[in-house]
């Protein structure tokens, strides 16, 4: 479905409206512009927050990690920092227009300045799908919002570590879903920054090719140990979901 925003009659955006869980959740995007992609509902659905958990999505973009959380978990509180003003108005949208208002709040803010007192509750969880390709690192697009989410134009790894360990408690947990070619990278980092890594899952979209993607969780302050999860297949050889994703849309 799709629906033009704008002021006095004027087209400004195209916005274009998705549904999840047999509709009882609505996602809506801007088109052209940021779309989120595979990688946030692997997130959503690879992350298991505990009971009570308050949970931050730094760089939520249009809410859908967030509201996939909140959806699954009804018992969890969820903020989402957002730093384009579009992106972040559209995400309290999708969280009202999906009846979760109440249970996530999004706001628009630069995670590089982040502390503890701008969020009103004690994080538990930080999630994240963060920009992975370093500047002059493949085409940026001309789509500001696209290349802001790929590209780190406004935001390094470096900063959303550090925005993640600032914000955590002492054993609070981190995950995030990255680009497998930079996964040395996110490993020594996310140590570094104090997030010690405690389970890696590799994603690969068909069998027999190389690994996409990564999925890692880190927990602040703790001791060193690291699990490997099983790969997870995107695609079966016939181009449709394998089973375990495609219940991450219905469930």
């Amino acid at each position: 479905m799709c629906a033009c925003l704008g002021n006095g009659g004027q087209m400004t955006m195209k916005i274009t409206s998705d549904t999840f869980f047999n509709g009882t959740l609505q996602v809506r995007q801007l088109q052209p512009g940021y779309r989120f992609s595979i990688d946030a509902v692997l997130l959503a659905h690879l992350v298991s927050p505990h009971r009570q958990d308050t949970v931050l999505d730094l760089g939520a973009g249009c809410g859908i990690v967030s509201l996939m959380l909140a959806h699954r978990h009804p018992d969890i509180r969820v903020f989402g920092i957002e730093i384009q003003p579009e992106l972040a108005a559209l995400a309290l949208e999708n969280a009202a227009s999906s009846g979760l208002a109440g249970r996530v709040d999004m706001r628009c803010g630069d995670m590089r300045v982040l502390t503890r007192a701008m969020i009103p509750r004690r994080v538990d969880l930080v999630v994240t799908n963060p920009p992975y390709r370093r500047v002059g690192s493949g085409k940026i697009s001309p789509d500001v919002q696209r290349a802001v989410a790929r590209h780190e134009l406004k935001v390094s790894l470096d900063e959303v570590l550090h925005a993640a360990a600032r914000i955590l408690h002492k054993n609070g947990r981190f995950a995030v879903i990255y680009g497998a070619e930079r996964t040395v990278d996110l490993l020594a980092r996310m140590r570094a920054a104090g997030l010690e890594p405690k389970y890696l899952r590799m994603v690969h979209a068909r069998r027999r090719e190389v690994a996409k993607m990564i999925y890692a969780e880190g927990c602040k302050a703790a001791a060193g140990g690291l699990k490997i999860g099983p790969p997870l297949i995107v695609y079966r050889a016939d181009g449709s979901y394998c089973t375990e994703v495609k219940r991450m849309f219905d469930a």
